[in-house]
């Protein structure tokens, strides 16, 4: 490139580019990045001096996309995509090497594609900021509704104890006094049905945080084995194998050991019910210096992605109706919090889905 015309179709390819790279980024759709980020590989496609036989390819840790013709041998320019002050990715601009060499950039170009990969790397900052402020909305939206289910759910609770306890209480004498077989059956269909009612209330109770809590400090491990002994028959049932690991024999947390035992046992039922025959599942328990975590994997089909927010809600379950109220991991979930811990899914691999419970150390 020899003459001042030259360079001057030069600098307004480059300048055309800045244009069109600012322009895409002021409309990126930030739930469609992938299509944007395509259309500034493009835009530098045609920016460059040799733009026949230009390509390029751009690669961040969440999206991969390059024009038609890229191969990984060509001879490239290339700058990496920060985000947050931390590489998170590169853009390469490429000629074939079997006839062209770095000296056939230009300077200028450089200085191009620099701006260009600080541009996307502001995108990305924004749309993770964008995405940051959308889960703590939802966060709190969430609470809201909790606490206000809870102090419904709470006033329910107390309302039915006492029906319940009398409709146990006069099946129980009734029992005793009639002695027709058919109907004594009936009586103890009255009483079953109002047990397991009762029991509905108590997780609701739960779940409200109703249940007066005694807190003291529980050997975790001995827990821990007790509900796999209680759950050994639902192990059978399905042959499945449970293995446990324990990082040390003495892990100690400040817990309600009745509440602590809840947990165990509704995740670990939990982890059953979705596991298919001849499964495993694993129950690891870790101390590090910060917290004591629990860690409950299972190899079942996992939860769908459109399912994933939903899974700690009440009254929310994907089990057949019948088979499950809804409250389970829900009043996991507040036995949790109240004892300042968190919990979280992620999916297992190959398949199947991981349950972990972090307790801070007190």
């Amino acid at each position: 490139m020899n003459t001042a015309e030259d360079k001057l179709k030069e600098r307004v390819k480059e300048l055309t580019c800045l244009y069109e790279v600012t322009s895409i980024i002021v409309n990126s759709d930030y739930d469609q990045l992938d299509a944007s980020l395509e259309a500034i590989a493009y835009c530098l496609k045609r920016a460059w001096q040799y733009e026949n036989v230009t390509e390029v390819f751009l690669k961040t840790s969440e999206y991969q996309v390059q024009t038609d013709d890229f191969t990984p041998d060509m001879v490239s320019l290339a700058s990496k995509i920060k985000v947050f002050n931390k590489v998170e990715g590169e853009v390469l601009v490429g000629y074939p090497s079997n006839t062209y060499t770095l000296d056939d950039f230009l300077i200028e170009e450089q200085t191009l594609l620099n701006n260009v990969a600080l541009d996307i790397g502001n995108l990305i900052e924004r749309k993770q900021i964008r995405d940051s402020e959308a889960i703590t909305r939802r966060k709190m939206e969430r609470t809201d509704r909790l606490h206000i289910l809870g102090e419904i759910t709470a006033g329910i609770a107390h309302e039915l104890n006492t029906p319940l306890a009398n409709i146990l209480g006069f099946a129980e004498l009734l029992t005793d006094k009639i002695t027709d077989k058919e109907t004594v059956r009936d009586l103890e269909k009255i009483m079953d049905s109002a047990i397991f009612s009762r029991e509905i209330v108590k997780k609701l109770m739960f779940f409200a945080c109703e249940m007066p809590q005694e807190m003291k400090m529980v050997k975790l491990n001995p827990l821990v084995i007790s509900v796999i002994k209680l759950l050994e028959p639902s192990l059978r049932a399905k042959n499945l194998k449970l293995t446990k690991a324990f990082d040390n024999n003495d892990i100690e947390l400040r817990a309600d050991t009745v509440q602590m035992t809840q947990v165990l046992f509704n995740l670990i039922m939990n982890a059953i019910y979705y596991s298919p025959n001849s499964s495993t599942i694993n129950v690891h328990v870790l101390e590090t210096e910060n917290y004591i975590r629990i860690e409950i994997a299972d190899e079942g089909k996992g939860i769908p992605t459109e399912l994933e927010d939903k899974v700690f809600e009440p009254f929310f379950t994907s089990k057949p109706i019948g088979e499950g109220s809804g409250l389970g991991l829900s009043v996991v979930h507040g036995i949790i919090t109240s004892h300042k811990g968190k919990i979280e899914h992620k999916p297992n691999t190959p398949k199947g889905t991981i349950f972990t419970v972090d307790f801070p150390k007190l």
